[in-house]
C-alpha cells in the first residue's frame, strides 16, 4: 500500500534538511525557501542573465550573422506567440513579446557592428534602440511619442528597410528546424502585404542563424550550468536513497513527485515531469505495471531535468536497492553500467565542432559494434530548451540518422546531453538483459574541447 500523506510529508522535511548542505533545520523558525536560494535572489539571477544577453548580442550574434551571410535579420512576433529564438534575444525580465515586437538586426560591418532595433517592445536593458512613432493619443490633438502597434508597425519596418537598403533580409522560415521557423503565417502575410513586392523579393530564410544563436553559450553560462547540474545530482542522490525510498512501501510515482516537489520548494521549475522506472529479476515490464512498489534487488532509473534562469539540464541515472545482507551492487550490474559508460566515452570522443550529428552518429555506432556493445545513441543539444537547438545525434528509433536535423553542424560554445543506453545480460539474474540508460550533460567549450558539465555517473546510487 502507499505511504500515507503524512509519512511522505515527513520524508520531505527530512530530505530537505539533509539534501542541501547548510540548510536551515525545519524547526529553526526560518523559512526553508528563504534559507535555500541555490542561484541567488531573483534580482541577482536577472542581472546575471542580462550579462549573458549582452555578450550574446555583442559577441556571438555578429559572428554568426557573418558566418551565415546575413546582412539584415528581421524577427517579428506577437504577444504569446513568440518566436523560439525570442528567449535568446531578450532580458530575463521579458516574459512575452509586447503587443507585436519586431526585432531588427543590421550588420554594418566589423567596424560599426550590428545595429539592434526594436519596433515595439522594450529596450531590453538598453541593448536595443527603440523605434517609436508620433501620434495623437488623446482628444486634445496633442502629438506624443507612442508605442507602435498594429499595421503601423509594418510601415515602420518598411521605412527602416528603405532607409538602410539591405540587399537581403533574413526571416525565420524553415521546413527543417522548428527553432528557425518562428515567423507565423499571419505575421508573414501582414509583413509582405505592407512591404510590397520589391522588398518581399529580398526576403530569404535565415537558415541556421536562429539555431546557432539559441545554441551559443557564454563562459559564465558554463559556470552556472555546472552549478545547475550539481543540484540535479544532489536531488537524484537523495531521491535514490533511503531518505526517500523505503523498500516494500515506496512507489515509483512517490519518488517522481518528491523530485518535482523538491524543485518547487527551491523556487525552481522543470521542463518535463520526472520519471522513475524499475527493472526486476524475473519480472517483465508488463508485469511490473505503471506504478510498482520498489523492492530490494530492484534496478532503478530516473530521467530528471531542472529549469533555472531559462537554462535546462537533462540527466538520467541508475540506482540499485540493496538486498538484505548485500553491501555492494552485483558484479554483472556493475559491468552493465561500465558498458554504458564506455558508450559515453565513444560519443564524447566524437563530439567536435564542424561535424554533423549524422556523421557523429555513424562513427559512434560503428565503433560501438566493433567493441561488441549492444546499445543505441540519441543525444541532443541542451540549453535554452531541453531538447535544444542544434544537431540531433540520432533518435532512439532512428539509428540510421536524422535527415535535416542531423545534418546541422556542431559549433564551439554549446552544450549537449549525451543520452544513450547499453543493454547487457546479467549473470546474477540468469542472463536476463538489463538496460543501463544514462544521460549526462557536457560542455563544448570555445576551444572545441568537451568536458562534463559537472561529472558523470560511474557507480550506482544505492538504497540501503
Amino acid at each position: 500500500m502507499r505511504a500515507p500523506l503524512s509519512a511522505i510529508s515527513a520524508l520531505w522535511l527530512l530530505s530537505t534538511a539533509c539534501a542541501t548542505p547548510g540548510a536551515t533545520p525545519p524547526n529553526s523558525g526560518s523559512s526553508l525557501r528563504e534559507a535555500e536560494r541555490p542561484f541567488g535572489t531573483l534580482r541577482q539571477q536577472t542581472e546575471r542573465q542580462q550579462a549573458w544577453l549582452k555578450e550574446r548580442l555583442e559577441v556571438a550574434l555578429p559572428k554568426l550573422m557573418r558566418q551565415y551571410g546575413v546582412e539584415m535579420w528581421v524577427v517579428p512576433m506577437r504577444e504569446y506567440n513568440e518566436d523560439p529564438v525570442f528567449k535568446a534575444l531578450v532580458s530575463g525580465r521579458s516574459f512575452a513579446a509586447r503587443r507585436r515586437t519586431i526585432l531588427v538586426f543590421h550588420d554594418m560591418g566589423p567596424e560599426k557592428g550590428v545595429v539592434r532595433l526594436t519596433l515595439g517592445g522594450g529596450a531590453q536593458g538598453g541593448l536595443y534602440e527603440q523605434v517609436r512613432m508620433q501620434r495623437q493619443v488623446d482628444g486634445g490633438g496633442a502629438q506624443r511619442t507612442a508605442e507602435p502597434w498594429g499595421p503601423d508597425q509594418w510601415q515602420m519596418l518598411k521605412q527602416v528597410l528603405q532607409e538602410r537598403q539591405p540587399k537581403t533580409v533574413a526571416i525565420n522560415v524553415s521546413r527543417t528546424f522548428a527553432f528557425a521557423d518562428g515567423l507565423s503565417h499571419g505575421e508573414y502575410e501582414g509583413m509582405t502585404e505592407a512591404l510590397g513586392p520589391e522588398w518581399t523579393a529580398r526576403l530569404k530564410p535565415a537558415g541556421g542563424l536562429p539555431v546557432d544563436v539559441l545554441a551559443w553559450r557564454s563562459a559564465d553560462e558554463e559556470r552556472f550550468f555546472a552549478e545547475e547540474n550539481k543540484l540535479a545530482w544532489d536531488i537524484i542522490s537523495t531521491a535514490f536513497s533511503s531518505t526517500v525510498i523505503t523498500p516494500g512501501v515506496t512507489h515509483v510515482k512517490d519518488v517522481e513527485w518528491w523530485m518535482s516537489q523538491r524543485l518547487s520548494d527551491l523556487g525552481l521549475d522543470t521542463w518535463f515531469h520526472p520519471s522513475v522506472s524499475v527493472q526486476r529479476q524475473g519480472v517483465t515490464e508488463a508485469q511490473l505495471g505503471q506504478d510498482p512498489v520498489i523492492q530490494r534487488g530492484d534496478v532503478l532509473h530516473c530521467d530528471f531535468g531542472i529549469t533555472a534562469l531559462r537554462l535546462n539540464t537533462d540527466t538520467q541515472h541508475m540506482g540499485y536497492v540493496l538486498r538484505e545482507g548485500e553491501t555492494e551492487v552485483p558484479s554483472g550490474l556493475k559491468q552493465a553500467l561500465a558498458r554504458s559508460n564506455r558508450l559515453q566515452d565513444l560519443v564524447v570522443e566524437e563530439l567536435r565542432p564542424g561535424r554533423t550529428g549524422n556523421e557523429i552518429l555513424r562513427t559512434v555506432l560503428g565503433r560501438m559494434k566493433q567493441e561488441g556493445i549492444d546499445g543505441t545513441v540519441y543525444s541532443h543539444p541542451v540549453g535554452l530548451h531541453g531538447h535544444a537547438a542544434g544537431a540531433i545525434i540520432g533518435l532512439w528509433d532512428r539509428q540510421e540518422g536524422v535527415p535535416g536535423n542531423g545534418d546541422h553542424t556542431l559549433i564551439p560554445s554549446m552544450w549537449y546531453s549525451v543520452e544513450l543506453q547499453a543493454t547487457s545480460p546479467v549473470p546474477e539474474w540468469g542472463g536476463q538483459p538489463v538496460r543501463s540508460a544514462q544521460e549526462e550533460d557536457v560542455i563544448i567549450g570555445a576551444d572545441g574541447r568537451v568536458r562534463w558539465a559537472y561529472q558523470r555517473q560511474t557507480e550506482f546510487h544505492l538504497v540501503r
